[in-house]
């Protein structure tokens, strides 16, 4: 299983269809003041397998880290692979909602996408301090 698609939007949905929708992509945030929550973030993941892999389950990890590599948050799962069709990758969408995410300090953060607790993806994430209009 790999990941074919990763990042951070303000917020996605799969219609009953299997279409994936995607609304404000980001990798950067500004924030006046630290601590700083970021009230709703999303990410999105689509993992791609192959038709051999069917039924089977994977361990899925994610993990925040900050720059001085520092593990914030991790959130493990496992994901059962259903059927694809013959001949075609299994496509896989997946939506995290992460509410009133904490971030201590600005800088530069990650998101490391880890399956059977190898890392496949990263998703960078800058935060920086403004001053606030006067």
């Amino acid at each position: 299983m790999e990941v074919t698609l990763a990042l951070l939007a303000d917020y996605a949905n799969v219609t009953r269809e299997g279409k994936l929708n995607i609304m404000g992509i980001f990798e950067l945030i500004y924030a006046h003041s630290f601590p700083f929550r970021h009230p709703q973030m999303q990410l999105i993941m689509r993992f791609e397998s192959d038709a051999a892999e069917a039924g089977t389950t994977k361990d899925v990890e994610v993990q925040l880290v900050d720059e001085d590599g520092k593990k914030l948050m991790s959130i493990g799962g496992e994901i059962t692979l259903g059927q694809g069709r013959p001949g075609e990758p299994i496509i896989t969408n997946h939506i995290l909602t992460l509410n009133n995410m904490g971030f201590e300090k600005p800088g530069d953060y990650e998101f490391k996408i880890l399956i059977q607790g190898e890392v496949r993806e990263t998703i960078r994430l800058k935060l920086v301090q403004t001053t606030p209009p006067s």
